[in-house]
């Protein structure tokens, strides 16, 4: 049996595309919020389910693993399955992993008890891990190289609409309907997808030839381990234990051990010599930068609306809004801003736009105007907009398109562990200082109440104070999560400072998107696979 031909397509801009390119892109971005949607929705039904009478009675422990298994299981087989898309088909496996999306988010509403949901929610995380980077792989396979950026920025806007509607959705769902209908939803959902994409989309492989088996096998180990031990952190608020820097080890050296393998392999998963090339590697690492700041600081501004100011999770969700519409705005004109000013120039005023968000937010206390929240919110979509799909396109632009799925893969992952060492890293830095604080402001406090903002929160709603010590534990309480926000948002400013120092030194400057594509696939050979 005769392997199929791998795609090719001109570096000249004479491809045209499929014919019915932006009917399939409709379908994939359907496909695709509802994976990243989900990510965001769980969170605004934890304190149902640990309701003992309308949820399961979770323990915190429990609520914990029901986000961090679809994170650990979602991060973790990314790049395996960018790479069996790549040689089995893309469209195959992305209608595979729809099926044991929407499966498992079936069973996850008529979930009987805590841990049933965890073990769900896991293999919900694998079936986005099948579906994530065959919607951007299939993306790079139908567009021509001319149109490719402007749909790389729809796909990424759809990013930026999934996360915020997560909240809104499952806000709306828990005011009418029971827990198990923020999994429900997603049913008719990845039913639509599976016929508009069953029907729509073509089929598309890479080349074919002996699977890189060990490799994936490495990579998968690494980074579950990797991932793990980031979580691990996050949740304790401490990097001390064996368990947390014993796995982050052996997750690191599960990627040296992948990088060596991938060197001597004939048939690599990934080139790794392609982070020999600047604009590739300094493109790898604004992804990771700048979603473990934005991802870090996002998620303590939850605590922020709903504690702080009291709000509830559905008004929470519609300030998250203003983030989701700034990045459908402007996320699909980002390649004519790079022909316009050039990947540097615009990388660098997107950095300082996002870097000026966090300072700003490093000015909050507890009676700022929320309308100023939501304009920095679109302000720094403005600015993701703007910075995330060149660096995509400079990452699937790098390879063949016969390797995109691979290349897709790779920018996921760099997002999702970015993102998680953004919330441990950038969490830890919060609880310490959170408890630094909390002890001078309120000096009774009793231990277990100091841990963080919600702990102590969680300590008043359990009665026993005497109601003027309670008005006092909420006033100090606010003000050392205040002070605690601000020394993370410096840090997120620091971080988005180092990320500028890298995108004017390595980052294009100004020059057509067809020119800068043919020398990123000229720059560093790539391997047969």
């Amino acid at each position: 049996m005769t392997a199929p031909a791998p795609e090719t397509a001109p570096v000249d801009g004479t491809d045209s595309g499929h014919p019915r390119r932006w009917l399939i892109l409709a379908a994939l971005v359907l496909s695709l919020i509802v994976v990243v949607l989900d990510n965001t929705v769980l969170n605004v039904a934890l304190k149902t389910l640990a309701d003992p009478e309308d949820g399961l009675g979770a323990s915190q422990g429990e609520l914990a693993w029901m986000i961090n298994s679809y994170t650990l299981v979602f991060a973790g087989l990314l790049f395996a399955f960018g790479v069996i898309g790549d040689r089995i088909g893309r469209k195959r496996i992305l209608l595979a992993g729809l099926v044991v999306f929407g499966a498992a988010s079936l069973l996850s509403a008529y979930a009987q008890d805590p841990a049933q949901l965890i073990g769900y929610r896991a293999l919900m995380g694998a079936g986005a891990a099948a579906m994530m980077p065959a919607t951007l792989s299939i993306v790079r396979a139908i567009f021509s190289e001319e149109e490719f950026p402007k749909a790389l920025g729809i796909w990424t806007g759809a990013v930026g609409v999934g996360g915020a509607l997560g909240p809104i959705v499952g806000g709306s769902l828990l005011e009418n309907f029971w827990w198990g209908s923020v999994f429900l939803i997603n049913v008719p959902i990845v039913a639509l997808g599976i016929g508009l994409i069953a029907f729509l989309a073509p089929e598309s492989r890479g080349r074919q030839g002996r699977p890189d088996l060990v490799g994936m096998a490495i990579s998968v180990v690494a980074l579950v381990s990797l991932t793990y031990g980031i979580i691990k952190a996050g949740d304790d608020g401490s990097w001390a234990g064996v368990d947390i820097w014993g796995t982050i080890a052996l997750g690191v050296v599960g990627l040296a051990a992948f990088v060596g393998w991938e060197l001597r392999t004939p048939n690599a998963s990934l080139d790794v010599r392609l982070f020999r090339n600047p604009r590739f590697a300094s493109a790898s690492a604004i992804i990771a930068l700048v979603f473990f700041a934005m991802l870090g600081l996002f998620f303590f501004m939850t605590f922020y609306i709903q504690l702080v100011r009291d709000r509830t999770p559905l008004q929470a969700g519609l300030l998250f809004l203003a983030f989701g519409v700034g990045m459908m705005l402007f996320a699909p004109l980002s390649s004519a801003a790079v022909a316009r000013f050039g990947a540097r120039n615009l990388g660098l005023m997107a950095l300082t736009l996002i870097g000026g968000v966090f300072v700003a937010i490093a000015q909050f206390d507890t009676d700022t105007p929320l309308w100023i929240l939501v304009v920095l919110f679109f302000l720094q979509a403005m600015g993701m907009a703007n910075l995330m799909p060149p660096a995509m396109n400079t990452l699937m632009s790098s390879v063949p398109r016969e390797h995109a799925g691979v290349a897709s893969a790779l920018g996921n992952t760099l997002r999702q562990v970015g993102g998680a060492f953004g919330v441990a890293v950038l969490g830890t830095v919060m609880a310490q200082a959170y408890q630094s604080r909390i002890g001078e402001t309120v000096p009774g406090l009793p231990e277990e109440a100091r841990t963080s903002l919600a702990a102590t929160y969680g300590a008043l709603e359990g009665g026993g104070f005497d109601p003027a010590f309670a008005h006092q534990v909420v006033a100090g309480a606010n003000e050392a999560f205040i002070d605690a926000m601000h020394v993370t948002a410096y840090l997120a400013a620091g971080v988005a400072a180092v990320g500028m120092l890298v995108v004017a030194r390595f980052f294009p400057g100004r020059q057509s998107a067809r020119q800068a594509s043919r020398e990123e696939a000229v720059a560093v050979p790539v391997g047969e696979g």
